[in-house]
This record gives C-alpha cells, structure tokens and sequence, in this order.
C-alpha cells in the first residue's frame, strides 16, 4: 500500500523544492542589519579644531552600554568621556576629553541592532594632520570567534527542531491519526522538541558572549545573562520556553491520551482541541522568530512579521511533513501501513505550503535585496545565488526520483510485488507456527529428555525466524524501483542538509538591500571629507502666514552640506530686505525615497532675524527635503520648503 502513494508524494517534493529553494532567504527572512551610514566627523577626515563630541548614524536603532563607542588617540588611549547618548533618531555620539592634541584617532563601535544581530568596526579621523596610530583599523569583531560558531550551530538547530516539532505533529493530527501510535514518529517529534528545547537554551547562554566579548569563559557569566534578558531577543527566547512547555503537554495527549481513544465523536473532539491548540502553540514560537530578528525591523514591520510566521509554519509543514512520512514509511510496523489517504492528504497540505511559500518567498525576497545588483554586489546576494544553485543540484536528483516514481506506479509491479509480499508472510507464518509448534513439542517432551532438547528446538525457531526476517530484507532489497527511489532520495536528503546551512548562514548575514546603502553612505561620506569646505548650501523660501506683518523671505545657509555634521544659520527678512524677529522658527530635513525623517532642529536665536545650530546631522547622501515652520504670531503660522541635494 505504501509504494502506491509514494509517487503522489514525490511530485509535491519536487515542486516544492523548486520554488521554496529559489524564494526562502532564511527561516527567519532578513529585513535589515544595522549598517554605519554616516558619522561626524567623516571618515578619513582631517579637522583644524578638535571636535567636542564623535557623532555615529546607523541604518535603524542600535542597542549600546557604556563600551560600545570609544574613540583612541594615536597612542591607543581612551579619549572619550561617559557612555554614548542617543542624539536624536539613530544618532549616537559620545563625548571627547578637552585639549586633544593633533594625529590620528580611532573611532570603534561594537553595537547590537534592532534584528538582533551584533554590529562592530572602526575608522579614523585626523586632528591637524594625520599620524601614525597603534591602533588596529578593523576595530573589535562581533559575533565571531569559537562563539559565533556555537552560536551558528544553535540556530541551525533551533530551526531543525522547530521543523521536526512543528511538521511530525501536524503530519500526525492532519494526515495520519494512527501514526500516533507509532513509535518511529514519536521518537521524531519528542526529538524535535528535545533538539528545540537545548537550541534554546543554548542560545540564551551564548547570546551575552556572542554580542559583546565573544569569549567562551563569558559564557556562564551571570551578569551578561541578566543583560540579555532584558534585551528583546532575551525575552524572545525565554517566550519559547514558556511555549515549549505547552508544547509538551499538547505531544504527552497527542502520544498519550489520544491514542487511547476510540474513533467516534469524542475523538473527532479531541482532534478538534489538539488542532486549534497546535496551531497557537506553532505560531508562537513563530513569532518568537519574527518578534526579535529582521522582520520586526525595516521595511513595512507590520507586514513582514506576519509573513514571516506563515514562512515559517508553511516550510515546517512542508519538511516536517516531509520527514515524518518517510519515517512512517520506512521504520512504520508491516502491521500499521501508510494509508493511501495520508498521502493524499499531505499532498494538499504539501500543495497550501508551496502557495504560501510562493507568496511570502517572493515578499521577503524584496525586503532583503531590493534591486537586480544586489545578487552579484553583495555577500547576502552571492549566497543567495549558491543557495539557487543547491535548489538546481536538487531539481536534478528529483527528477531521478520521478523516473523511479513513474516506475513505482505500474499496476501490475505492483500486484506481482503485493503477492511476492502476501506469499513470504503466508512461508513466514507457516515457518513461525512449525516454528512454534516444535517449541511446544520440545517443551512437552522436555520433561522426558531433559532441557537439552529444549533449549535446541529455541534455538532452532531463532534461526529460523532470522531466516524469515532475512528473506523479507532480501524481497525489499531486491526491489529494483524501491531502491533506486531510497538511494534518490537520500541524496535529496543531503542537499537539503547543505541548503539549510546555507539558509542559516543567510539569516546571519546583511542584506543586500542595507549593505548597497552602506556602501553608497561611505562612498559619499569619503567624497565629502576630501572635498573642500566651500560646498555650502543656501534656500531662499517666501513666507505668508496670512496676519499681519507675516510675509517674508526665509533663508537657510548649511555648511558643508554634507553627511555628517553641519552648521545651519537661518535668516527672516522682510520683502525689503530689512531683517526681523518673528516669535519662533523650526527646521526638519526629511529624506523621503529612503523614509528618513522628519529630523526637527530648532535653532537658536543669535541677533535680529538670525538663528544658528551647529552639528546638524545629515545621516545620508541624497535629495532632501529642507522644510522651514515660521510663526508670527500665537496663531499665524507656516511651513515652507525646499528640496536640496545634500552630501
């Protein structure tokens, strides 16, 4: 019975392995690493005047403590004064000690952005002139190291588990209810749970050491410990336990209680209780994923989170499903077949999850790369490719696997087959009963010619059901079709091994999207710090707030005009020409293409229709939009702007 149902299988496989290799850019799909895009001052940048303070912007949030930013002298001599404050938005600066003397200094950050991953690296500035520096230029290395490898390995298998949990039991409840019995499939999904379980815990050990120190001795620090559970990846893991807990009790009834009952309504009840529960307790730990990494950070958060929790459940249910039906096929009892319904019925399963996958994959794949480019000009792109070429190798052994399928479903192989089986079962038990029936006769005649005889005619049914059993193996093995199938199968299976770490590996690294930014953000801050200082900006804007004496001219002057620190001095006059005070006056830099902004910065008043800031930061290079409030009276007021190329 269950060779019939194997080809049905193998077509859902292979279409799905298709089209999930090609769109899944990781089980937890990437939105966005932190990534430097600007500083003040710039990289490379050579100041006459030591600057009070190290400005550093970053790509979305960052968590810091009191050693995330630090700024050397040439002699490798901590500089700064006090932890790094947030500015405003993603700007973090940090102060510097008064009477800094010329050379070249170094700015380190080692930081944890908002997906959860750590970020670090390093870059110079120059007080006068440049000089010579002991100081490395690579800055500290985050999430790297024998810990960054623990902590890889965790997640691999944190992911496995989640796919073996999730996909061995909604196998069982969804397709084969008296695979709750077999203990083959109870060992996959208590092992699912128990691999889960451990990856999580050894992830939250690993998790202070892999975001700061990176040292293996850190590991048991319980002081790092109690950093990390106050992070939001810290109460991400814990929120796995918990459901991992209920998680439990729902596989002690599917394994227990469940198999106990008799089919009827009160069993149909239960399915209907273990269902719903499944699926809050699976979505749970779903969103443990999506709450803490790449998708509740970037682009659209509202959207990718749910998206990435259907990701999720929908390759868990393809894989996990996967798994445990060749379990059930190959280490189920001869007594307790596969039924031809169970196939069908992970099949229509198998065909939602590719549709699911289809649209979330294609989803993600936007959130993470953005343009065409990335594919070949960013690490996160290359891997994707490599990943694309495992997806091809597979497609080729799946289309082995359908040869030896197509083979599998013709009839009249497999009557003669389901006959060779029903004619060994039928010698089988004539050979266990003669087997049987000279235990019984040595046994009775046991008490005439002593236990000799007894023991020889035990051993002589041992042999001879060893030979039954050998038999049977020899009938299996000899099946041409079934073997080329396992063999094609197995190496499916290996690939999918290699693309999983692949998929690891990705949730691991920048995505194309934020790295092309980062690069064009250096770019641009590196041409700003060779450029002359005349770069200098002016917008004239017209104002009329409707009262009386509310119309004017506006004028905004932003030097260097660049990313980085600016000064800003801005100027009302009067359509004469004459210049005057007016109650108040607000600036905002919006940069729209990249949803940045509104960055507000209220100026200081300085003389008679003048206003000035210093360290206005323009985080990117771009087409920004300069948007001046003017109030002339309590209630007469207005916005003007103007777009500007800036950086």
């Amino acid at each position: 019975m269950t060779r019939t149902t194997t080809p049905r299988l193998r077509t859902w496989v292979l279409l799905l392995l298709a089209v999930t290799g090609a769109l899944l850019g990781g089980a937890g799909p990437a939105s966005a690493h932190a990534a430097l895009t600007g500083s003040d001052p710039a990289q490379g940048v050579v100041v006459k005047q030591a600057p009070s303070q190290v400005a550093l912007t970053f790509s979305e949030k960052v968590a810091m403590n009191d050693d995330s930013l630090r700024v050397l002298d040439p002699r490798g001599k901590p500089v700064q004064t006090g932890g790094p404050a947030n500015l405003s938005g993603t700007t973090y600066a940090v102060k510097l000690k008064g009477g800094l003397g010329k050379g070249t200094y170094t700015v380190t950050y080692q930081v944890v952005s908002a997906d959860s991953h750590p970020v670090s690296g390093a870059y110079t500035f120059s007080i006068g002139a440049p000089s010579q520096t002991v100081v490395s230029a690579t800055g500290p290395v985050a999430g790297g190291g024998a810990v960054g490898g623990l902590y890889a390995f965790g997640r691999y298998a944190s992911y496995a588990g989640f796919i073996m949990l999730v996909g061995g039991a909604a196998f069982v409840l969804a397709c084969w209810q008296r695979g709750a019995g077999v203990r083959p499939l109870q060992r996959l999904v208590v092992g699912g749970w128990l691999t889960l379980t451990a990856a999580t815990l050894w992830l939250l050990l690993l998790r202070g050491s892999y975001t700061t120190s990176g040292k293996v001795a850190d590991v048991f620090d319980l002081g790092l410990l109690g950093q990390v559970l106050q992070t939001k990846t810290g109460a991400a893991l814990v929120s796995r336990l918990l459901l991992l807990a209920a998680a439990a009790l729902f596989i002690a009834v599917l394994f227990g209680a469940y198999t106990k009952r008799e089919e009827g309504q009160e069993k149909r009840d239960l399915t209907f209780g273990l269902a719903i529960g499944g699926v809050v307790v699976a979505a749970g730990l779903a969103t443990s994923w999506a709450m803490a990494e790449h998708a509740s950070v970037g682009l659209q958060p509202a959207i990718a989170m749910p998206v990435d929790v259907v990701h999720l459940l929908a390759v868990a249910a393809w894989l996990g499903g996967l798994t445990a039906l060749l379990v059930a096929l190959y280490r189920a009892p001869a007594e307790t077949p596969v039924e031809a319904d169970a196939v069908r019925r992970f099949s229509r399963i198998a065909f939602g999850s590719v549709v699911a996958l289809v649209a979330t994959g294609t989803y993600q794949s936007w959130r993470q790369l953005g343009s065409w480019s990335a594919f070949t000009d960013t690490r996160y792109g290359q891997l994707l490719l490599v990943k694309i070429g495992l997806v091809a190798l597979l497609v080729g052994f799946a289309s082995v696997s359908r040869r030896w399928t197509a083979r599998l479903t013709d009839g009249t192989g497999m009557d003669a087959a389901r006959s060779e089986k029903e004619r060994v079962s039928v010698t089988e038990a004539g050979a266990a009963k003669a087997g049987a029936a000279k235990a019984g006769a040595a046994k009775a005649a046991g008490e005439d010619t002593g236990s000799g005889d007894s023991r020889r005619a035990a051993q002589l049914a041992r042999q001879q059901a060893a030979m039954a059993a050998a038999r049977q193996k020899r009938l299996r093995d000899g099946d041409r079709n079934r073997f080329g199938l396992r063999r094609s199968v197995l190496a499916e299976a290996g690939v999918a091994v290699v693309l999983l770490a692949v998929t690891t590996w990705l949730t691991q690294t920048e995505p194309g999207r934020t790295e092309l930014d980062a690069k064009a953000a250096s770019a641009s801050s590196a041409g700003s710090a060779t450029a002359p200082s005349n770069g200098a900006l002016t917008l004239d804007m017209p104002f009329d707030t409707g009262g009386a004496n509310g119309k004017g001219v506006v004028s905004v002057d932003l030097d260097p005009a660049r990313v980085g620190g600016n000064e800003m001095h801005v100027y009302v006059q009067r359509p004469g020409g004459q210049a005057f005070d007016i109650p108040e006056v607000k600036v905002a830099f919006t940069l729209e293409t990249k949803k940045i902004g509104p960055l507000p910065v209220t100026p200081e008043h300085i003389t008679t229709g003048h206003w000035s800031a210093s360290g206005v930061q323009i985080p990117m290079a771009g087409d920004w939009k300069v948007a001046v409030t003017v109030r002339t009276s309590d209630i007469d007021q207005v916005t003007v702007s103007k777009n500007a190329q800036i950086g």
